[in-house]
């Protein structure tokens, strides 16, 4: 047990990282920084979200959770596909500064959500 919850607590820290550092990124993307550019711009991100996507599977795996018989954990696997999108609309593909800027508030909402949902493992955590 000991075990599962520090895990669980990287999988939360990594989580609360990358949105930050995303939110980070959407603010100097607004801004049109050339910080954007700045190689610990491009690599950080990765790095944390591969260490919360293996956190994330290793967490499902020995709780024995699976979005087959969790539907809270395939809502926010749904939704991760959605902000992966979103985010890459916002920071990189978007062609003009309007369409990233209502990319990245989309984003940043399904992070909220996503977050919402872990809090209350229901896939409509309004109705929490």
């Amino acid at each position: 047990m000991e075990h599962y919850l520090a895990l669980r607590h990287l999988h939360m820290t990594l989580a609360l990282l990358s949105g930050a550092f995303f939110l980070f990124r959407g603010v100097l993307m607004l801004k049109q920084s050339a910080w954007l550019q700045h190689k610990i711009c491009k690599i950080a991100p990765h790095i944390i979200d591969t260490g919360l996507l293996a956190s994330a599977i290793y967490l499902a795996v020995i709780s024995q959770q699976s979005p087959g018989n969790s539907p809270w954990i395939a809502a926010k696997i749904g939704a991760l596909l959605l902000y992966i999108v979103l985010g890459t609309i916002a920071i990189k593909r978007g062609k003009t500064l309007k369409v990233r800027t209502i990319a990245l508030a989309g984003a940043l909402a399904t992070f909220v959500y996503i977050l919402s949902v872990a809090l209350t493992r229901n896939p409509m955590p309004w109705l929490a």
